[in-house]
């Protein structure tokens, strides 16, 4: 009878087994036809891309993609499938409003990429689109030297070409980054911030409409009065809600020459209070910044090639090897029928400041040769082939009142040396910046930038190397976390949502409804990391 029963029934556990191997028959069969749905969709979609009617083109050729794969930073590489090269407005807002209409079963994403110097992999776009901003030339420069002038320059223009188009009616803009050779689109998406902004405020307070193409393909004109949300949020957005195709950057008279003063402290306190001091001081110098040297040698020596001592005799006896030492420079814009006048203020200024009265030199330059003076480094770099190396930069803004515990902890135990890079550190003015906009600053009224501008030298292991920069900035940021100094990151990075949310804090519900409004797709900017395309294959 038993084994009746067991012949009529089978056993459970052959139950068991007819299941499970029905249900993998049943999961391959479903990522079968994923795969081909996938391999389909992704055929097609170049055969799409080239089809649309454009006044420039896409590249789909490997050494483009491979340009674009990589950028200042040089630690993250991500390929694209296509390059869009436009000459029109219309060209960026057609490919990306056709990718819209794709879908979310579209796994197509779009970076707008300018002069290539993110430094994370920021303009990328892995297997997606990247836009060559710099292609676009339209509209061409438009300076209006009226009561309140002003240029008009496309997105994808440099910052060294509008200082020579507006020189020409002898205009300039106000606020500037330490390096011209960038995009504008690229420094407005960022916040924009050099010695000038404690005066002036950064490059995003200086900016009085946009023209934006938002991750549905609309053209959006915007300024504080028309479209203030999408304005406001596209500076200092980092290239989440869309693409700056335009921009109206507000011009001054311009000068013509510069006198550039470096002064040295061994006093941090004196140091910060002489900088906090002109920043407020009226009518005193017109660019303040700062920066951090440890152990150098015949530092003061090296300053000579460019600078001149004020007393060469006790300049020659200072020594700054092993030591730690705040360098802070100072420039006075001047026209050369005002030098007898200006050198006298220059002096006047000087003599309230507390710094080490053998380490004071001077120069007098042109105005373009000031401003577009890394460039000048950045010759030598290259001839030397040490500009296309890794950059393990960390920007950090730092609240008035932590900046001394800061300094003690940083400059006292992290970093021991600073010959692989300078270390900036000047403050600024948050009333010059605007707080409807998405860049996140600490809550105090002074904030500190310190920038740790490193380059790594390939295949080293010493300080120098790749490795120990990248651990010397984990432990910095380690510190400002365990310390809670309220310190938030410029041009930052982070890896989660979770992350990002800490970033933003209190805007990041904004920030994220100004996401679902102007980039509801997840489209734009995905680089960053912050938002993720979600892939719908229904």
């Amino acid at each position: 009878m038993s084994s009746y029963r067991k012949m009529r029934y089978p056993s459970f556990s052959l139950f068991r087994e007819y299941n499970i191997l029905f249900i993998r028959g049943l999961m391959i069969l479903f990522l079968s036809c994923l795969t081909i749905r996938l391999n389909f969709c992704i055929s097609t979609i170049p055969s799409s891309l080239k089809a649309l009617p454009l006044k420039g083109h896409f590249s789909f050729e490997e050494a483009d993609l491979k340009h674009v794969a990589r950028d200042f930073g040089n630690r993250y590489q991500s390929h694209p499938m296509a390059v869009l090269h436009p000459k029109s407005v219309s060209d960026i807002a057609d490919t990306i409003k056709h990718i819209w209409n794709l879908g979310p079963s579209s796994q197509l994403t779009v970076a707008a990429r300018g002069h290539g110097h993110s430094l994370q992999g920021q303009a990328q776009s892995h297997g997606g689109v990247v836009i060559n901003m710099e292609s676009l030339r339209v509209p061409e420069m438009q300076v209006y030297t009226g009561e309140s002038p002003y240029v008009d320059v496309s997105g994808g223009e440099l910052w060294i070409n509008i200082l020579h188009e507006t020189l020409r009616y002898g205009l300039t803009p106000r606020s500037w980054t330490d390096y011209l050779h960038l995009t504008v689109g690229g420094t407005l998406s960022n916040g924009g911030v050099s010695g000038q902004a404690f005066r002036h405020g950064p490059q995003i307070s200086n900016v009085q409409k946009l023209e934006i193409v938002t991750g549905t393909g609309e053209v959006v004109n915007c300024s504080e009065e028309q479209n203030g949300d999408l304005f406001h949020g596209v500076l200092g957005g980092l290239g989440q809600f869309g693409i700056i195709t335009k921009a109206r950057i507000v011009l001054e008279p311009a000068p013509t020459m510069v006198k550039w003063i470096r002064v040295l402290y061994a006093d941090f306190t004196a140091f910060t209070r002489d900088q906090e001091k002109l920043i407020f001081a009226e009518k005193a110098f017109d660019y303040v910044e700062g920066f951090v040297i440890i152990n150098r040698t015949g530092l003061l020596n090296n300053w000579r090639s460019s600078f001149n001592p004020q007393d060469p005799v006790q300049a020659s006896k200072f020594k700054s090897d092993g030591r730690t030492l705040f360098c802070l420079e100072l420039a006075k814009y001047y026209n050369l029928e005002e030098t007898l006048v200006v050198n006298q203020k220059v002096e006047k200024h000087l003599s309230h400041l507390n710094h080490i009265p053998s380490t004071l030199f001077q120069t007098e330059v042109t105005y373009v040769d000031f401003l577009d003076r890394v460039h000048i480094s950045e010759i030598k770099l290259r001839s030397k082939g040490l500009w296309d190396v890794p950059h393990p930069w960390l920007n950090l803004f730092i609240p008035k009142t932590k900046i001394h515990h800061f300094a003690e902890v940083v400059f006292g135990n992290i970093v021991t040396e600073t010959s692989n890079g300078p270390v900036l550190i000047y403050p600024v003015n948050k009333s010059k910046w605007d707080n409807r906009t998405s860049v996140v600053m600490p809550e105090e009224d002074i904030f500190y930038l310190v920038a740790f501008l490193a380059s790594a030298v390939p295949s080293s292991n010493g300080p120098d190397g790749l490795e120990n920069i990248l651990s010397q900035n984990k432990k910095i940021l380690e510190y400002c976390e365990r310390s809670h100094l309220g310190v938030k990151q410029y041009l930052p990075h982070y890896t989660t949502e979770e992350a990002w949310r800490v970033h933003f804090g209190s805007q990041w519900q904004i920030f994220q409804h100004r996401k679902s409004v102007y980039d509801p797709l997840a489209m734009l900017a995905p680089g960053q990391q912050i938002f993720q395309k979600s892939i719908n294959f229904s």
